[in-house]
């Protein structure tokens, strides 16, 4: 990300209106700041502008990792900039989610835009009567199907780099890519 001078742009401030009124009529003191407002403007109008810097759908494209950064977002430069820009929007509220189903489910449907199933190999039960029966043992074990829309396919791979990101440490973690859903299907893209 780098800000440079920006041919034509004019200063909001520019520093030769500043000047006492000994230099208002010298022309070389407003040349030399001139030039001074040359390089100063896009500096000026990124000050101004700084709240805009710090929306996603705003920001211009190129600040967008660096925003990431701040909210550990994780964009992936291969994606759409609106699925960036999304990624970024809703990285708080998915940290939030970080470890549950329903975390990883949008999370996978933000990253790779697919609809998943979380089987959770865990045990845990709860009632009401005394000596219920208890859970069964746990399988260690995340299972996450994958379904991506009719027409479209995911990398095995990285489906399940961010699985495993999300996934609590003492699970492994597998995942499946089924079919994509048939077109008629309520819910995939016609």
């Amino acid at each position: 990300m780098t800000r440079a001078a920006v041919p034509g742009l004019p200063s909001r401030y520019p520093i030769g209106a500043t000047l006492p009124a000994l230099y208002a009529d010298d022309d070389f003191a407003q040349r030399f700041t001139a030039g001074l407002d040359t390089v100063l403007a896009p500096v000026l109008s990124t000050l101004d502008n700084l709240p805009a810097y710090f929306d996603p759908a705003l920001a211009p494209a190129d600040f967008l990792p660096w925003l990431s950064s701040w909210v550990g977002a994780g964009i992936d430069p291969t994606w759409p900039e609106d699925r960036r820009r999304a990624a970024v929007a809703r990285a708080v509220e998915l940290h939030r989610r970080r470890g549950t189903r329903r975390g990883l489910t949008e999370h996978l449907r933000l990253c790779f835009g697919v609809e998943s199933e979380i089987v959770d190999g865990g045990g845990v039960t709860w009632s009401s009567e005394a000596d219920s029966a208890l859970p069964p043992a746990p399988t260690g074990e995340l299972l996450v199907r994958v379904r991506p829309p009719a027409g479209h396919t995911v990398d095995e791979t990285r489906v399940l780099a961010v699985v495993r990101a999300s996934c609590p440490a003492h699970l492994t973690c597998r995942v499946e890519i089924l079919p994509g859903a048939p077109a008629d299907e309520p819910g995939s893209p016609t």
